[in-house]
C-alpha cells in the first residue's frame, strides 16, 4: 500500500509530506485547492506522463517520493535488476529541460519501466474513465480485462498476424496482365542497361583516382623533375646524393687517422644509402609517369556512363550491381508469379481457418465471461442504489480484426419495464459513475493491486445514491487501500483517514498544504462541505451526526 508521499515544487505545493493509512482515505478541500495536484504527483510516481508545467514557478525541478509497504515480490524486480524490498521507495525528478530521473530502491530506471511497476501497485480511476463508457470502442477492452483472456488473445494475434502477412504478400505480387507486362519490360530494360556497362565493384573509385592523376600530370611531372634535380644535381650544381657521397668519403679518410670519426662516418654512410634509395624511387616514378590525352578521354567516357547509371540505380558501382540482382529476382518472381500466387492462396486459406478457429475460442470465452461480468456488475449496482438495473454485453460478428472477430457493446436498462438499450443512450452521468465503480470493484476482486484511487468518483451522484457509493467504497477498503478525492460529505464521513487540502497566499505566492484532520477538524470540514462557507450550529450538528452514524 502507499504509505508516505513526499512532494516538492509541484504546481502550488512547495513541500508536503502526506501519510496514508490502510482502509478508506479521503481528500477534501475547496475547488482549486490542489486535490488534483496530489493525484498528479501519484500519477508521476507510478510512471505516467509528467509535464514541465507541473514544476513550481521559479524552481528548476519538481520531485516526488513514495514509500510503499507490504509490496509483493513481483517478477518486475528480477526482470529489471532492481533489488526487492518489502518497503519499496520510488523517486522521480522532473526537470525544466524535459529530463526525468527515476529510481526504485536506489536503482535508476526509465519512465516506461517505472510505469510497468506502477500499474501493479496502484490503479487510478479518473473522472474521464466514466465518460469512456460512452464509447463502444472501449467496451471490448473492459470485457477482456475482466475475462483475463490474455493467453487466448496472444494465440489469436499470432494467427491473425500470419494472415495479414500473407495478404500483404499476395497484394504485392498480384497485378493485372497489362501492369505485369509493363513491369517486366521495365525490369528487362534496366537489367540490360546495367549488364551492357560491364561494371566492376570499385571501378568508379579507381577511375576517378586515375582521372585526378592524369588531370594533374603536368604539375606532378614538374614537381618530380625538380625533386630529381635536387637529389642528383644538374649541369651547374651537384645534388644531395653527390654531396653526401663526398662527405662520406671525406669522413672515411679521416677515420683512418683516428677512431673518433668512425661513428659519424657510419651514420653518413647510412644516410647516403637511404637518400640514394629515395632518389631511385623518385626517378622511377618520373619514368613511369606518362600523360596520355587519349587515356583521359577514355576515362571520361567511362565515368560518364557510370554517372548516368548512378542517377538511376545507386550511388556506387556496388549499389548499381546490387540493384540489378534485385531486378533479376523481381523479374523471376513476376514470371513465375502465377505458381507462387497459388501457393500463397493455399497458405492463406489454411491460415484464415486457423485464425477463425482461434477467434471462435476467444468469442466463446468472451461470451461466457460476459455473463459472469453482467451478473457481478448487477450485484454491485444493487448495492449502489440501482436495484432494478439490467446490464448485458451484446455481441456482433465481425471480420477478422486485430482484437478478434467480435463487436461488443454494453446495453442497460436502469428502470423496471424499460428495454435494454445502448449505454450511451440511456445512462446519466451519475449512473455512469456508479457503473464504472461497480466495474472497478468487480475487477479489483480479481487483481492483486492493493491501492485504488478514485478521483471525484462522486461526480453526478447525490442523496441516497451518494450514501450507497460511500458504503461501497468503505466495504472495498476492508481488503484494499482506497484513496478518494471527493466533494460529498457522505463519502468523507465514512473515511478512516481524512486529509484536508487547503490553499493560502503568503508574500504574493500561493501555497497548498495537506493536513490530517482529527475529530474536531473533520466535523468542521464536513460542516463546510454541507453548508459552504457559512458554518452554523446546525451544520456542525449535522456533521457530528454523520460521523457518529
Amino acid at each position: 500500500m502507499l504509505q508516505v508521499l513526499h512532494i516538492e515544487n509541484i504546481a502550488v505545493i512547495e513541500c508536503a509530506d502526506i501519510a496514508f493509512d490502510r482502509g478508506f482515505n479521503v481528500l477534501t478541500g475547496e475547488t482549486g485547492a490542489g486535490k488534483s495536484i496530489v493525484i498528479d504527483a501519484i500519477s508521476a510516481i507510478i510512471g505516467e506522463r509528467a509535464y514541465r508545467d507541473m514544476i513550481r514557478t521559479g524552481t528548476e525541478k519538481a520531485s516526488v517520493q513514495a514509500v510503499f509497504s507490504d509490496v509483493p515480490e513481483l517478477p518486475w524486480f528480477r526482470e529489471n535488476g532492481v533489488s526487492y524490498e518489502e518497503e519499496t521507495v520510488i523517486q522521480r525528478e522532473i526537470y525544466l529541460d524535459g529530463r526525468n530521473v527515476c529510481r526504485v530502491n536506489g536503482s535508476l530506471v526509465s519512465v516506461s519501466v517505472l510505469r510497468k511497476l506502477g500499474r501493479q501497485l496502484i490503479d487510478i480511476h479518473g473522472q474521464h474513465d466514466s465518460a469512456s463508457l460512452f464509447d463502444e470502442n472501449n467496451h471490448l477492452q473492459f470485457l477482456d480485462d475482466f475475462a483475463a483472456n490474455e493467453e487466448l488473445r496472444t494465440e489469436y494475434k499470432e494467427k491473425y498476424d500470419s494472415v495479414c502477412a500473407l495478404r500483404r504478400e499476395i497484394d504485392r505480387i498480384s497485378m493485372d496482365e497489362g501492369e505485369k507486362l509493363r513491369r517486366m519490360e521495365t525490369l528487362r530494360y534496366q537489367i540490360a542497361e546495367i549488364e551492357k556497362a560491364e561494371l566492376e565493384i570499385g571501378e568508379d573509385t579507381v577511375l576517378e583516382e586515375r582521372r585526378k592523376l592524369l588531370q594533374n600530370s603536368e604539375k606532378l611531372s614538374d614537381g618530380i623533375e625538380t625533386a630529381v634535380q635536387a637529389l642528383y644535381g644538374g649541369d651547374d650544381s651537384d645534388g644531395a646524393v653527390a654531396l653526401l657521397q663526398e662527405a662520406q668519403r671525406e669522413m672515411a679518410r679521416l677515420s683512418r687517422y683516428t677512431d673518433m670519426y668512425s661513428a659519424v662516418q657510419e651514420r653518413l654512410a647510412d644516410l647516403m644509402y637511404q637518400v640514394q634509395d629515395v632518389a631511385e624511387e623518385i626517378r622511377s616514378a618520373r619514368d613511369d609517369l606518362s600523360y596520355s590525352p587519349q587515356e583521359l578521354d577514355r576515362i571520361e567516357e567511362r565515368l560518364d556512363i557510370i554517372h548516368r547509371l548512378r542517377k538511376k540505380y545507386g550511388a556506387t558501382c556496388e549499389e548499381i550491381l546490387s540493384y540489378m540482382e534485385q531486378a533479376k529476382a523481381e523479374l523471376d518472381e513476376i514470371e513465375f508469379a502465377d505458381d507462387h500466387l497459388e501457393k500463397l492462396k493455399r497458405k492463406l486459406q489454411k491460415a484464415e481457418t486457423e485464425a477463425w478457429s482461434a477467434a471462435d475460442c476467444l468469442t466463446e470465452n468472451r461470451q461466457a465471461r460476459a455473463k459472469a461480468m453482467a451478473e457481478a456488475i448487477c450485484s454491485e449496482l444493487a448495492q449502489l442504489d440501482m436495484p432494478k438495473v439490467q446490464f448485458s454485453c451484446e455481441f456482433t460478428k465481425t471480420e477478422l480484426t486485430l482484437s478478434g472477430a467480435d463487436g461488443v457493446a454494453f446495453y442497460m436498462s436502469a428502470n423496471a419495464g424499460e428495454a435494454l438499450k445502448p449505454m450511451s443512450k440511456v445512462a446519466s452521468g451519475g449512473e455512469l459513475a456508479r457503473i464504472m465503480l461497480a466495474m472497478k470493484n468487480v475487477q479489483a476482486e480479481k487483481d492483486r493491486i492493493d491501492t485504488l484511487i478514485f478521483d471525484e468518483v462522486d461526480t453526478g451522484v447525490s442523496g441516497r445514491a451518494a450514501q450507497k457509493v460511500a458504503e461501497k467504497l468503505r466495504s472495498v477498503s476492508v481488503n484494499k487501500q482506497v484513496l478518494c478525492v471527493t466533494h460529498l460529505p457522505q463519502l468523507a464521513a465514512l473515511a478512516n483517514t481524512h486529509l484536508l487540502i487547503a490553499k493560502e497566499e503568503r508574500n504574493g505566492r500561493t501555497y497548498t498544504t495537506v493536513t490530517p484532520l482529527d475529530k474536531v477538524g473533520r466535523t468542521r470540514e464536513l460542516a463546510r462541505i454541507i453548508g459552504g462557507a457559512n458554518i452554523t450550529e446546525t451544520t456542525l450538528k449535522s456533521a457530528e451526526e454523520m460521523l457518529r452514524t
